[in-house]
């Protein structure tokens, strides 16, 4: 049986130079010219899940345990953990935190949806992140109330997203955006060219685990 090819609804118009096939993605490690920062980069391989229960925060998804209200974020292992609302959170695995590997797999509680495949995902790191934002969207990132990591669920470029800031603390800041997958290329574009003027340049997934690895 032929492997099903898994294609991202991104699309970065820049010279791979290094790329890596897993759990057939085609994934770009490095890019050319990626210069000094900011940076974006596409995770929309990375796994996502969403957990619907009535009882949520009693459950553990992988031993972990759920924030108590909504907007609160967990990271830890390069696992993320999004309480949304009363009955619901959103998981994503942003590294090689489960027994090595990268796929998320399905837990054995019911309520779990992948939704890997009918979202984009995407990281904005970097400096001046915040001033790109700014343009695209009224949430205030910079409000002393919100301590990273911390979820909005609101308008980002008049699209419903879900926005992770995980680091408010100058050039090593960074926020992770969701979306549905049919906005990708409309997303992708407002976001570049909000951050032309921040000098915003597509990077690899390299750029991003090295951020993520100082947090």
């Amino acid at each position: 049986m032929k492997d099903i090819k898994r294609v991202s609804p991104v699309k970065l118009k820049s010279n791979p130079l290094k790329t890596e096939k897993r759990d057939n993605w085609d994934i770009v490690m490095e890019y050319a010219g990626e210069g000094g920062g900011p940076y974006l980069v596409d995770l929309s391989h990375k796994p996502r899940l969403d957990l619907q229960n009535a009882d949520v925060g009693a459950i553990t998804p992988f031993g972990m345990t759920i924030p108590d209200s909504p907007g609160k974020c967990i990271l830890q292992d390069g696992l993320l953990i999004n309480r949304m609302n009363g009955t619901q959170a959103s998981i994503y695995n942003l590294g090689y935190n489960l027994a090595g590997q990268e796929d998320v797999m399905m837990p054995d509680e019911t309520g779990y949806t992948d939704v890997t495949e009918s979202t984009i995902c995407v990281a904005i790191i970097g400096k001046n992140i915040f001033s790109i934002c700014e343009k695209l969207t009224a949430l205030d990132f910079m409000s002393p109330e919100y301590v990273a990591p911390f979820l909005f669920q609101g308008p980002f470029s008049h699209v419903p997203c879900q926005i992770v800031t995980l680091s408010k603390a100058g050039d090593d800041s960074g926020i992770i955006l969701t979306c549905s997958r049919g906005y990708g290329r409309d997303m992708i574009h407002s976001i570049l060219d909000a951050g032309d003027e921040f000098n915003l340049k597509p990077a690899g997934e390299n750029r991003f685990s090295d951020w993520i690895s100082h947090l």
